[in-house]
């Protein structure tokens, strides 16, 4: 008993085989009816035709995950020609050729035109569906393949990048048009903005989308080591290299490579990667001819390069290189509009993963956040969500669900410790700030505010907001 087919036999369930519908070309009874019996045998479904014209006919009508088809058929065209026509119609459509005449030549063409396999007559049952099994096997990683692409194209499209404000507006606007070139690209902006996203995002939306996106963070590997992993290495090239190792240029290739931190890159390996870029070749560590490489290359930096350059820690012609367009990334509190998209957005994700439904934040809890100034930007809202997510005891979050430093070093609050101004003098500058951010949209600045509409019209007419006229100062009151 051959224990390994065994294994496969058993590894490959019932539940795998069942969708599958199998359809049998051959034009010799008997050998028509053996491979019939055998593919039943292994649970699919199966239809079958005696000549090619018949084959073709229930191919257009029916959905056929993998032909098996004799090489040389007496009516209608050979297996060949049959198996090409089927994958102008389903290019997915799995086919074997089947023969009593092999030839190298045949085997040849039967590949060229996309046969996965090609068995020679008499064949041993076994085989047969070994084969049969391994080209579904194959037609289904094939689908899965394609389906984690799309869903990582849906999940890195640009539409997945929350936010509404001008300045991500207009930070889309370039990512739009540089995905549609090949040009380097360099991505700035504070820790927490995002940029791996956009750099995923620009990956997506680029004709390189199907291979492959390589991230390598240039500040947290040594310099030796981050140099084998850029270029490779030949086995014997230092102690420890067991055998070759490609470089992630090499492991790109046709497709993308993200170097996050490059201000983090050290100098003489600045050199390197700035001749490697240029030449489109890098020498793997040991080697003596070049590995050439087609990759696009987009890199991220929280650090002024310009003034790295000026301080002698990074080299102006590589700068030039890796910034041929340049997308900024603004900090969050530089897009108030978009924090409570992003904090719902989040809270959606969240209480998805702690079986949650319909929760929402409080006023007060949306207020707190709009006045914090947000230093770690969109990671930090994000981490800030998820604890208020765990530790809200109801649906509803409210400010004491959030972190305590929203509280105690919100704008708010630093400026009632340090301005010695009233707590109405600071409502007052508090909602003129507001309108004018606004441009004076009322129904907006409500929104934003956490008050009804009616109580902004009271305390615009009370502090004189639309005339510009000093505030009178009245008692407090409740709004």
């Amino acid at each position: 008993m051959n224990t390994d087919a065994s294994n496969n036999d058993a590894s490959w369930t019932a539940q795998q085989r069942g969708p599958y519908r199998l359809l049998i070309v051959e034009d010799e009874p008997l050998m028509r009816s053996i491979i019939v019996q055998l593919a039943r045998s292994e649970g699919y479904e199966v239809m079958e035709a005696p000549a090619a014209e018949v084959a073709l006919h229930i191919f257009e009508k029916e959905k056929i995950d993998l032909a098996i088809l004799d090489l040389n058929l007496t009516s209608g065209g050979s297996g060949l020609d049959l198996l090409r026509k089927m994958r102008e119609l389903d290019p997915e459509v799995m086919g074997i050729i089947v023969t009593a005449y092999a030839s190298v030549e045949s085997a040849v063409e039967a590949l060229h035109q996309g046969a996965y396999d090609y068995i020679t007559k008499p064949f041993a049952n076994d085989h047969l569906k070994k084969v049969m099994r391994n080209a579904l096997e194959g037609k289904a990683l094939f689908r899965e393949n394609r389906f984690l692409r799309q869903e990582l194209r849906e999940k890195y499209r640009f539409e997945s990048i929350i936010g509404k404000s001008d300045a991500i507006e207009a930070t889309f606007r370039v990512m739009e048009k540089v995905a549609r070139t090949d040009s380097s690209v360099l991505i700035t902006g504070e820790s927490g903005t995002g940029k791996e996203l956009v750099a995923r995002a620009i990956h997506f939306s680029s004709e390189r989308a199907n291979n492959r996106f390589l991230p390598i963070n240039c500040g947290a590997l040594p310099e030796n080591l981050l140099e084998s992993e850029l270029f490779g290495y030949k086995r014997g090239a230092f102690t420890g290299a067991g055998q070759d190792k490609v470089g992630l240029l090499k492991a790109a290739d046709k497709g993308t490579i993200l170097l996050d931190e490059i201000g983090e890159l050290p100098l003489a390996l600045q050199v390197k990667l700035l001749r490697a870029l240029q030449e489109r070749e890098a020498y793997p560590l040991g080697a003596n001819d070049p590995v050439a490489f087609d990759v696009r290359v987009l890199c991220a930096t929280n650090k002024n390069l310009e003034a790295e350059v000026k301080a002698g820690r990074f080299r102006e012609e590589l700068l030039y290189r890796i910034n041929v367009i340049n997308i900024n990334l603004p900090a969050l509190r530089e897009r108030q509009d978009d924090i409570p998209l992003l904090a719902n957005h989040f809270l959606r994700k969240y209480e998805k993963s702690l079986s949650r439904t319909a929760m929402r934040f409080s006023k007060g809890a949306m207020r707190l956040m709009l006045n914090y100034a947000w230093p770690g930007n969109v990671r930090e809202l994000e981490n800030s969500v998820e604890r208020a997510a765990i530790l809200a005891e109801t649906d509803v979050i409210h400010s004491h669900d959030l972190p305590d430093k929203l509280r105690s070093t919100s704008p708010v609050m630093a400026s009632i410790e340090n301005s010695g101004l009233t707590l109405e003098e600071l409502e007052r500058e508090h909602i003129k700030r507001v309108l004018d951010k606004v441009e004076n949209d009322k129904v907006k600045a409500a929104q934003v505010l956490g008050i009804h509409l009616s109580t902004l019209y009271r305390k615009v007419q009370r502090y004189h907001l639309d005339d510009g006229a000093p505030a009178q100062h009245e008692p407090a009151r409740t709004a």
